[in-house]
């Protein structure tokens, strides 16, 4: 070989290595071996295709190092809950290992189908995709509710993820961040990975989800305030959030050492829809060793219709430290349960252990108990015992409860070696109660659980959390939980009928001043430092429109839209609180669909009948929720017909009309349709949903509202509120 072709070919080499070391990435570019990239700050857009993303990555052995790169999507959008489009999408691969990547600004962040040996490290991807929240502070809005149930064709996916994993195997998710979005990391039938010393915090809807998802090792992450649905004081719903979720036949995982706090659920088990149409399987065999789920507004811990083991967790200051409904063989053992409304729960449970665990200022340490009957025709009683029996409750220490054990319907129930102190009641049971055991005898001890923690060095997930204590510290506005690093104004007293309104201001370190308001007299300050109490009265008036403007001047800090604000550098943050009053009428009818159905026909009334409405109402705020429909008298009405008719005043400006309802509804302002939703086929999803349409009034105007139930749950909101141009995601 000449020294010419020589000199060439290392040229050449060189050229290829640079070029691997220096990727530049475009929209649509596909990516098949290893390489850097180079770091900036690239704008591209997804499409609304997740099979088109902006970038793909193909092959074997790959390792890219994107270098701190940011890929920012959706670029022309301001509100999170219109980002669309997948940055990464990663497939049919195996080796492939992704690192130091930050993307922001998609429905998806990352998403993964069919890969072999998948490694994500020191990726950040925050501030993507999430919902609007219609829920206030003073009242729950029932299409904040979320549904996971199914995901056999991505049903997960209409709710976004940083991370979606689906058929990956021995997948590896190490030190990366998600915050400000929805659901962090969500894993569908992807089995042998390890999930280790990340931080998933500060979502709206989930930490990290499985279905279908087995033989997995969740350790020393950090996965705290992943809620919506609450608002402290007044509704403690959690609507389906949870900073762990484990559904549909996911089994023999295992959760060591997590801080899992203030999620809506802190851990939230269901065997899934397989096991209730069969009386088969479950989410069996997981272990939940030495974690956090304390705060949680519904359950610490709910795991249901399934068979596991729960060791020595913390779980505090929920509505229920363990939900256990139909549960079996499970073991609950050195738990330490605190201040919760009810410390264990399980209904229709069997052969279940509860040994060794500590209570402690709980209202009702351990309840257990079955209703009268199943309903005739489900599957899951029909196929199970469903029988609530055979407990074993030992060595366990109730401290200052107020009712220790309340049983009923139960059977076959051991009772021995438990201590108590100041406890108000032990023992509660009645005539349902047979074969209690409550002779002495020797404890016996569990083995000891061994986590192999693969030679990694664990990170600290707990550090610092006593300053999140308790559930007062869940704040959630209209885009999810507030994560104490920007400045806010917070109202303390929501529901308060006074006309006194109180407010704190949280920020990081700097100076407030209030630069606008309206709807107000009497501010306590106008300006100060933080933190601070602000106090102010209402002026009185039929019509409630608040506002607040005010300047912030500090530390630099990150608002929770992911800009990053300059110390020094004025920002703004503000409070608003509406409602425009509306005088209804409503006028509720009887329907048989058998006879005329509204939905096929389009009218509200077949022209052979005449009806007269079993129920009448004014009212001035039209905002309905109803289980099982209407009862008048003896009579309940399974299916229903609202016809409202309201009228209002507002000054001139741009509105939004936001309506939210089960199962079908028509609204008519000044006798013009606007919103058409008379076919709920469309709606495929066990959710109530909501619509928004922009209005321009002024003056006087009429509303009329036509609302079906069809059977079963129910709900109907109408709202209207001005569109503020101020807004903090601008």
């Amino acid at each position: 070989m000449t020294k010419r072709i020589k000199a060439i070919l290392v040229l050449l080499l060189c050229s290829l290595f640079l070029n691997a070391q220096n990727i530049k990435l475009v929209s649509g570019m596909k990516i098949s071996r290893s390489g850097k990239v180079l770091k900036k700050e690239y704008k591209l857009d997804g499409l609304s295709d997740n099979d088109k993303p902006v970038v793909l990555i193909e092959g074997e052995n790959i390792t890219i190092d994107f270098n701190q790169a940011v890929l920012q999507g959706s670029n022309q959008k301001l509100r999170p809950d219109e980002f669309f489009g997948v940055a990464i999408l990663i497939r049919n691969g195996r080796n492939i290992t992704i690192k130091n990547l930050v993307a922001r600004g998609y429905k998806v962040a990352l998403l993964a189908k069919n890969v072999e040996k998948l490694v994500l490290e020191n990726c950040d991807f925050s501030y993507n995709y999430r919902q609007h929240l219609n829920s206030t502070q003073e009242k729950e809005d029932i299409s904040d509710w979320m549904s996971y149930h199914h995901n056999e064709n991505d049903e997960w996916l209409r709710y976004g993820a940083a991370m979606y994993l689906r058929n990956c195997i021995n997948t590896i998710v190490k030190n990366c961040k998600v915050t400000g979005g929805q659901n962090a990391l969500m894993m569908m039938e992807c089995n042998g990975g390890l999930v280790m010393n990340n931080d998933f915090s500060f979502n709206s809807g989930i930490g990290i989800g499985m279905y279908k998802s087995s033989h997995n090792r969740v350790m020393y992450n950090r996965v705290i305030f992943n809620v919506r649905g609450y608002s402290h004081g007044v509704f403690n719903r959690g609507q389906d959030s949870a900073g762990m979720l484990v559904y549909e036949q996911s089994s023999n995982n295992v959760f060591y050492k997590n801080n899992v706090t203030h999620g809506g659920d802190g851990f939230f088990l269901w065997a899934g829809q397989t096991t209730m149409d069969t009386g088969k399987g479950g989410c069996n065999d997981n272990l939940l060793l030495e974690n956090d789920f304390s705060y949680a507004p519904t359950n610490g811990v709910e795991v249901t219709f399934s068979r596991n083991k729960i060791i020595a967790n913390r779980i505090f200051e929920c509505d229920h430290g363990i939900w256990g409904g139909y549960s079996y063989s499970t073991i609950i053992k050195d738990n330490k349960f605190r201040n919760n409304r009810i410390g264990i729960a399980i209904e229709h449970g069997q052969d279940n252990q509860i040994w060794y665990n500590n209570f402690s200022k709980d209202r009702e340490a351990i309840r257990l108990w079955a209703r009268k009957e199943q309903p005739a025709d489900w599957i899951y009683a029909l196929k199970r015992d469903t029988r609530s029996r055979e407990y074993t409750i030992a060595g366990n220490s109730f401290n200052n409860v107020a009712n220790g054990l309340n049983i009923s319907r139960t059977s076959a129930v051991k009772i021995f070696g438990n201590t108590y102190s100041g406890s108000a009641a032990y023992l509660k049971i009645d005539s349902t109660v047979t074969e209690i055991d409550s002779s002495e005898r020797p404890l016996v001890d569990f083995a000891g659980w061994y986590i192999d923690t693969l030679n990694v060095k664990p990170g600290n997930p707990f550090k610092e959390s006593n300053k999140y204590s308790g559930r007062k510290n869940i704040m959630v506005n209209e885009w999810g939980p507030y994560d104490f690093g920007y400045p806010v104004i917070w109202n303390t007293n929501p529901t308060d009928s006074s006309p006194m309104m109180k407010f704190d201001l949280i920020a990081p370190a700097g100076s407030w001043k209030i630069i606008r308001f309206w709807g107000l007299h009497n501010i306590s300050a106008m300006n100060g430092t933080f933190p601070a109490v602000l106090t102010a009265e209402k002026i009185k008036g039929e019509r409630t429109d608040i506002f607040i403007e005010l300047g912030y001047n500090g530390m630099s800090y990150t608002n929770q839209f992911g800009k990053r604000i300059a110390a020094g550098k004025p920002s703004r943050f503000y409070f608003e609180k509406f409602f425009q009053p509306v005088d209804w009428e409503l006028l509720f009818f009887s329907l048989d669909t058998n006879s005329h159905n509204p939905i096929k026909e389009g009218s509200l009334f077949s022209i052979y009948e005449k009806k007269a409405p079993f129920k009448t109402e004014k009212t001035n705020r039209l905002d309905y929720t109803w289980w099982g429909g209407i009862r008048e008298g003896s009579f309940q009405h399974k299916q229903f017909i609202t016809s409202a008719n309201g009228s209002f005043t507002v000054p001139k400006g741009t509105y939004e009309l936001s309506v939210t309802w089960d199962d079908a509804v028509r609204i008519y302002l000044d006798e013009k349709l606007v919103l058409e939703e008379w076919n709920p086929s469309k709606y495929k999803f066990d959710e109530s949903p909501n619509r928004k349409i922009r209005l321009d009034l002024e003056g006087f105007h009429r509303l009329r509202v036509e609302h079906l139930e069809l059977g079963g749950f129910a709900t109907l909101s109408v709202k209207i509120r001005p569109i503020i141009q101020t807004l903090w995601y601008k």
